[in-house]
């Protein structure tokens, strides 16, 4: 089925991770979403890898190094409306520094973004309990051809850290928002 009809049976413990970014600064090492991915699969949550269709080969691999079934590979496989009711429907938003994000921000959905090169400050989500903000406090070239040092400061075990505080506290039933 289409991910929009998909989506309106969204499980309501679903996960998005968003791994790509436009730059290799602003990307999270695959390994790491892999890792994260499997995690929270791990416990029971669904999650869903999404991405542009350039983003197909990467997020084969992080579903491929997560080696859990639930993991759910929809890159390449929505439109921009397919991804804001996946986004809007899911219990919980793992991203970097894209936007993504702000899809997050604008539907209320609990969201981890992970920030690298850039500060927060000015692209960041609100400062609102229902989202998460990683940063280790370096500013670099968003542009770089490699993973920003900042970026790669930041764990799974942060990220994950992060995420469960939210699922925690996020309401496990559809939110019920329109899209």
């Amino acid at each position: 089925p289409r991910p929009v009809a998909a989506a309106s049976r969204l499980p309501a413990d679903a996960v998005v991770l968003h791994p790509g970014a436009a730059s290799a600064a602003r990307r999270w090492p695959a390994a790491r979403w892999a890792a994260t991915a499997g995690a929270l699969a791990a416990e029971g949550l669904t999650v869903l890898l999404t991405g542009s269709s350039a983003e197909r080969v990467l997020c084969r691999e992080i579903a491929t190094q997560a080696q859990t079934a639930p993991v759910v590979d929809l890159a390449g496989e929505t439109t921009l409306l397919e991804l804001a009711l996946l986004v809007a429907k899911a219990r919980c938003l793992i991203s970097g520094d894209t936007g993504i994000a702000h899809l997050a921000s604008a539907y209320g959905t609990p969201s981890v973004v992970l920030f690298g090169p850039t500060p927060p400050g000015t692209w960041g989500p609100p400062e609102r309990p229902q989202h998460r903000v990683l940063w280790s406090g370096s500013v670099g070239d968003p542009h770089g051809k490699t993973a920003d040092a900042g970026l790669l400061a930041l764990t799974v075990a942060d990220v994950l850290a992060a995420a469960r505080q939210l699922l925690e506290h996020a309401r496990p039933e559809p939110k019920g928002k329109q899209v």
